[in-house]
């Protein structure tokens, strides 16, 4: 197999900072507000995101790939939930601080939240998350990151194939088969190496063309890949996949090399993205291809957090789990530079491409590229889900119906279909709320039911 990149076919005030604690504490953060007498209690995140959802096969997978019991991987679904919420309203409230979060432990039970000023300690206490101070911000490390990518632009990162923000370490790393290239980069791109850390590695990403979301696909009756996730745009029907899979205008028959549609939009390199519409004899369902055939439900596109389990399905090796590794990661296959990816620990193989990555029961995003295989292990990357949607116009089928058919509440700025960003704000019911969290909205999903992913301003 050969060794290259593959996509797989300011600050914040110290008062207010506290005041917003005090509130979150005191659970006033969410849908209730003065003048406004909370309907019963509100939901978790755990209860909007259904990660009861989380079906056999899914939780099959991660006992195998992350040495989990039932019960712990029950309890990581809902635990990882709950973080991702409070990890995005702390975001908010520290502002400018704020310098990334991330899950541990087995059962995802631990919430780091970095900042750095020392003053936003009890406030990320008070929340029940772990603090620590570091010297840079998200917002400086991701501006270095754009650095990169921008010199990227304008030379060859063959050997210095992947780079991203890491939280963890709160810098910026390259990973390199040859330093010299990863300096090279950083160099031209005047990234400071306090903000950044050289890494080796021995494989390049490559494209996982010839090898059901997680369905095979064949591509001009020649190469396979497979299907992201199910979607519709109007009263077309189809699927999202990866974009290095086809270009636009190649047609694709079904697993069962019956004619099954045509790519309606490609971008590759760049990004890694596409969506073929389908012909009226297939039917998109809000589900993903899990163990042994059975079901996968999906109910929404929430992003998960660093740390978060994750899960894959293809048509080469079917199920497969791991952890998100890195948000906001750049990686150089033969093709060209792609980014932002996700990078994650599950493994894939060629054939694998553009099929689904999901987490519980929340869409992530469509399988890119990666390295090694699952036999030896390896790493993968995906291209984000949201950003598909959002770029094609396209809405997820999900369980609770396709979400495209509420136009909103009369008078308000939010709208089922609508795929939002932290920090986009909204209004509903005569209230304004800021998006913690990125997701496509649906029906239900009103920002008064969904306290994980909307507080109200």
């Amino acid at each position: 197999m050969p060794h290259r990149p593959r996509p797989r076919h300011h600050r914040a005030v110290g008062a207010a900072v506290a005041a917003t604690a005090a509130l979150l504490v005191a659970g006033l953060s969410g849908s209730a507000s003065a003048g406004t007498a909370p309907v019963g209690p509100a939901p978790t995140a755990a209860e909007s995101l259904r990660t009861d959802a989380a079906p056999p096969a899914l939780l099959k997978a991660m006992r195998r790939d992350l040495g989990l019991d039932r019960g712990q991987a029950e309890r990581r679904l809902g635990n990882e939930a709950e973080a991702g919420a409070t990890a995005a309203r702390l975001r908010l409230a520290l502002g400018g601080d704020f310098a990334g979060a991330w899950v541990s432990g087995a059962e995802s039970g631990t919430l780091t939240v970095a900042t750095t000023d020392a003053g936003d300690v009890p406030a990320i206490e008070a929340r029940g998350a772990e603090a620590k101070v570091v010297r840079h911000s998200l917002a400086d490390l991701d501006a270095a990151k754009a650095r990169l990518d921008r010199a990227a632009t304008r030379r060859d990162t063959a050997d210095a194939p992947v780079w991203y923000v890491d939280t963890r370490t709160n810098t910026v790393v390259v990973e390199a088969i040859r330093p010299a290239a990863a300096r090279s980069l950083l160099a031209a791109a005047g990234v400071d190496r306090s903000l950044a850390r050289v890494e080796s590695r021995t494989e390049r990403p490559r494209t996982f063309y010839d090898l059901r979301g997680g369905e095979a696909y064949y591509i001009n009756n020649s190469s396979r890949c497979s299907i992201g996730f199910p979607v519709t745009k109007g009263t077309r029907q189809g699927f999202a996949t990866a974009g290095h899979c086809g270009r636009a205008g190649a047609g694709t028959t079904g697993a069962n090399r019956v004619a099954q549609g045509t790519f309606q939009g490609s971008i590759f390199p760049g990004r890694d993205m596409a969506w073929v519409a389908t012909d009226s004899s297939w039917t998109a369902t809000p589900y993903v291809l899990g163990s042994g055939g059975q079901n996968v439900q999906v109910t929404g596109s929430t992003a998960a957090p660093v740390g978060a389990s994750v899960c894959r399905s293809g048509s080469t090796t079917g199920w497969h789990c791991g952890t998100v590794a890195q948000l906001n990661t750049s990686v150089t296959y033969q093709e060209g530079t792609i980014s932002p990816v996700t990078r994650t620990t599950v493994c894939a193989e060629p054939g694998d491409s553009g099929g689904s990555f999901i987490s519980g029961s929340q869409a992530q995003g469509v399988t890119s590229g990666g390295s090694g295989d699952c036999r030896s292990g390896g790493e993968t990357f995906f291209q984000p889900i949201n950003a598909l949607l959002q770029n094609y116009g396209l809405t997820l089928r999900t369980t609770g119906g396709d979400g495209g058919e509420d136009p909103g509440e009369p008078g308000g700025t939010w709208a089922a279909g609508t795929v939002y960003q932290p920090g986009d704000t909204v209004t509903y019911g005569g209230a304004t709320y800021r998006c913690l969290q990125g997701h496509q909205a649906y029906a239900g999903w009103e920002p008064p039911n969904v306290p994980a992913l909307w507080q109200r301003m």
